[in-house]
């Protein structure tokens, strides 16, 4: 599916800029944007974009400085603020009014954090960042600087003959799927790829080191939905984002790994879908 680029103003610290995000438009319905995390790309959703383009106008893109989508300008850093001006103003230059969002890992943070300022109708976050104890915070960046760091170094024939193998899908992918044998290998060697390549991994992993979610989601419907077997971001922090959000709905993903998109399609639609209602 053919991808579509634009640039809009950014607010910054000094002065406007000019951002471009890729971004894919698919279905009809109420307008539901997805979030992926950091290190992915907009591929992410792939999976289930089909079943939630049948009730929804699904807009996907690469956050930027990943994917398909370039890294923010000089003066526009890749933090929280920046890239909620940067979700702000592609809603306003693609129309959208109050859209309902999903994000997945850092974009669930995202996603909460456009719920929290109004911006959206509903919010589903899966396995979001920011309910971390420090100690929690600490291993997943440990985690993805490893994964970003083999990614660098394995040639590419390398990774792609890794992807041939079910074990070799593992070896790579594991860390973030329950069921990493399923991933077609042209679908890990381009994910393992665009955390090779992404160039605003480093700068925005940097900016998270002391970003933690306190603040209650009001005034719109929130679900916060957790893989079972999420290796990255344990389930437990789920529980603390329903204290923090009381009225929350927490749902558990049996099976299901960091990124369950992938893992349970059905399921994960089915979630999100049930959330924008």
């Amino acid at each position: 599916m053919a991808a579509t680029t634009v640039s809009f103003e950014v607010p910054g610290p000094r002065g406007p800029r000019s951002a471009t995000v890729s971004y894919v438009r698919v279905g009809a319905g109420e307008p539901l944007l997805l979030l992926h995390g950091i290190g992915h790309h907009r591929q992410a959703w792939d999976p289930v974009l089909d079943i939630l383009a049948t009730e929804r106008d699904v807009i996907v893109m690469d956050l930027p400085g990943f994917g398909a989508s370039p890294a923010l300008p000089d003066g526009l850093p890749h933090d929280l603020p920046t890239t909620n001006a940067v979700l702000g103003a592609l809603c306003a230059t693609l129309g959208l009014d109050r859209p309902h969002v999903a994000g997945n890992s850092l974009g669930g943070l995202l996603a909460l954090e456009m719920g929290r300022e109004k911006l959206v109708r509903s919010v589903t976050a899966l396995s979001p960042a920011g309910f971390w104890s420090q100690a929690e915070r600490r291993y997943a960046f440990t985690v993805l600087r490893t994964m970003r760091h083999t990614a660098r170094r394995l040639p590419p024939p390398v990774v792609e003959r890794m992807a041939r193998t079910a074990a070799g899908r593992a070896a790579l992918t594991s860390t973030i799927y329950a069921h990493p044998a399923r991933r077609s290998p042209d679908a890990v060697v381009a994910e393992t790829r665009a955390l090779a390549e992404a160039p605003g991994f480093a700068e925005t992993l940097r900016a998270g080191t002391d970003v933690r979610f306190t603040d209650d989601v009001t005034g719109v419907p929130v679900t916060v939905a957790w893989g079972s077997r999420d290796r990255l971001l344990l389930r437990r922090q789920g529980v603390r984002a329903k204290r923090i959000i009381p009225h929350a709905r927490l749902v558990r993903l049996p099976g299901c790994g960091h990124v369950p998109m992938h893992d349970d399609p059905a399921l994960v639609a089915r979630v999100i879908l049930d959330g924008s209602r």
